[in-house]
């Protein structure tokens, strides 16, 4: 393709894009399809001639299209804000047309010093703490534009170890760091983001897992027992991360009342994750859950998930970039220049090469201005607080986390299994998109505002939608328990199903599979939970306990009155066969 090639087929593909932007609630928000659905629909070898762009995009909205969960969706309510936006997508595009790879400022000097100018302008917009921020006067802090949240606890991690491994070795320099490896621990909050475990599963270190409140923050007094306990043991805490929006329930962690603890023990490196709810500091009003921070050693935040920039960008700050240096600097001839004073954001994460994030961020940022952003987050957090009022106002449902951003959990007041049941025909149906949660111990589903121009009638609507699949599921209900002997139960039943009312939007019953598929639930032994029930989980992937020998008891009855071998004919069929 030559430049007015690309200039015809460019201008097509933003007219796409608008297309789509304009017109994507006409689209359902998830498919419904199988897993290898696009294997038949494309050939088996690449192709050896060339092939026209018109048949390219045509495919690409008939092949790939339908197989694409469009997050920008209005009744997209799943997992957190995509973060997109045109201005974005513009700083983006520019960022792919130039190519540059930032890995030193010798590579590309606008890329290295925009991202430092960005990070400030973004530090100072959250009220984050002086020592975060490059430019403050006798600082050694700063930040850089990570990939994901997952890759800015890794990286801290990493810098965590080495700093507390060197101070172990002291002056020793014949003992490899690997023997000081079983002597490190790291905490983190049950309720934290399972990229904690996977970082530490990389890092060769344990991680101690911390018991939440009812409330979903981590519970301060038994992280100091933890602590204390490994001391005494002779061991070696040397991270603890603390969490501000949890997964499951956007909990906030004490961030104060942590930060005296780690403050206690000179080995431990305070990591504040903030990948969603972070961006809500640029509120004054949200800044009452960043207190504390002046304690942390790194803090990050995705404006990728709450502030209207395209994955991928996760921002991270550190109080001493040294450190970042001493734990990963590698400085090959190849990478070695001239300007020593200069910032190579090559020392600052895991990759050599980077992109150029930062454009994107400032595109973003002059764009919309800090206003036009806190109103936009603003606007997210009245909309939750106006579904949570309808779900609190009707009797059938309850919500089950504190609503302090856009993410209302919620139940209705009947069993677990029949919100499982609930969501996988809310997320079958492709109208809307949602997944669940565990809060204390119960199955919840998560409501998240995501889409950049929600308005209160995308709320409501959604919420008659939901009412519409919860009734059929009640009546279902209604009528079981009203063939049943009668108890003050029953009556209390029959009131409440007075209360259904509409069309119901469900025909057939989904297979045991499929509402395991579309609840995002999975059913394991007592045996298998037991022995994972130390794993960190996101908050977001309810299972459900299967008491085996339950299990067994009742298909070896089965088996005896049916005159049959035990497990003889026992199929998951895939089918929506049975009818309501």
């Amino acid at each position: 393709m030559d430049v007015e090639g690309f200039r015809k087929y460019g201008k097509e593909v933003i007219d796409y894009i608008c297309d789509y932007t304009k017109n994507i609630d006409q689209r359902h928000v998830s498919p419904t399809l199988d897993p290898g659905y696009l294997k038949p629909l494309l050939p088996a070898e690449a192709p050896l001639k060339a092939e026209k762009f018109e048949d390219i995009l045509n495919d690409f909205e008939n092949k790939i299209m339908p197989g694409i969960v469009h997050w920008n969706h209005p009744k997209f309510f799943a997992y957190f804000p995509s973060g997109n936006s045109f201005p974005s997508i513009l700083g983006d595009m520019l960022s792919s047309a130039i190519g540059s790879i930032c890995f030193s400022w010798a590579a590309c000097p606008a890329a290295t010093e925009l991202e430092t100018i960005v990070m400030d302008w973004y530090a100072k917009a959250l009220g984050l703490p002086k020592a975060f921020i490059s430019s403050a006067s006798a600082g050694h802090g700063g930040g850089a534009l990570q990939g994901s949240a997952s890759e800015c606890t890794l990286v801290c991690m990493i810098t965590a170890r080495s700093r507390a491994i060197n101070k172990l070795k002291g002056s020793t320099t014949e003992i490899h760091d690997s023997v000081f490896l079983p002597q490190l621990i790291a905490y983190a909050s049950k309720e934290a983001h399972s990229s904690v475990e996977k970082a530490a599963k990389m890092a060769l270190v344990k991680l101690r897992i911390i018991d939440a409140d009812s409330r979903g923050r981590m519970r301060v007094d038994l992280l100091r027992q933890s602590i204390q306990n490994d001391i005494s043991a002779g061991l070696t805490p040397f991270f603890v991360v603390a969490t501000v929006g949890t997964t499951g329930a956007c909990a906030f962690d004490n961030l104060t009342e942590i930060g005296k603890v780690c403050k206690q023990v000179s080995s431990i490196w305070f990591h504040v994750d903030g990948a969603y709810a972070g961006n809500s500091f640029i509120l004054p009003e949200m800044r009452e859950f960043s207190k504390g921070l002046d304690y942390a050693d790194s803090f990050n935040t995705n404006p990728n998930k709450f502030l209207l920039t395209n994955f991928d960008a996760s921002a991270m700050w550190v109080r001493d970039v040294m450190s970042l240096k001493r734990a990963l600097n590698v400085n090959p001839l190849y990478l070695q220049h001239d300007h020593e004073m200069a910032i190579d954001y090559r020392h600052y994460g895991i990759p050599l090469s980077r992109r150029f994030r930062s454009l994107k961020l400032w595109f973003v940022i002059r764009t919309y201005g800090l206003n036009g952003l806190r109103a936009y987050v603003r606007n997210h957090i009245a909309l939750a607080k106006k579904f949570e009022a309808l779900v609190k106002k009707d009797e059938r449902f309850e919500v089950r986390n504190d609503v302090y951003l856009g993410l209302v959990c919620f139940r209705m007041r009947t069993t677990d299994e029949h919100n499982q049941e609930l969501l996988a025909h809310i997320n079958q149906s492709g109208r809307m998109h949602m997944i669940p949660s565990m809060v204390n111990g119960k199955y919840v589903i998560r409501f998240c505002v995501t889409y950049e121009h929600a308005t209160e009638k995308h709320i409501t609507d959604a919420w008659n939608e939901i009412k519409a699949f919860a009734e059929v599921i009640l009546r279902d209900i209604a009528l079981e328990k009203a063939s049943l002997p009668p108890t003050p139960e029953k009556e209390k039943t029959q009131s409440e199903s007075q209360l259904i009312t509409g069309k119901p939007p469900i025909k057939k019953r989904l297979s045991r599979t499929k509402s395991l598929r579309f609840s995002f639930t999975r059913s394991i032994s007592r045996d298998i939970f037991e022995s994972q029930s130390e794993h960190l989980k996101d908050g977001c992937a309810p299972i459900l306990v299967v008491d085996t020998d339950l299990v067994m008891e009742t298909i070896l009855k089965a088996s005896k009155e049916n005159g049959k071998n035990h497990l003889k004919g026992i199929t998951d069929e895939d089918t929506d066969e049975a009818s309501n």
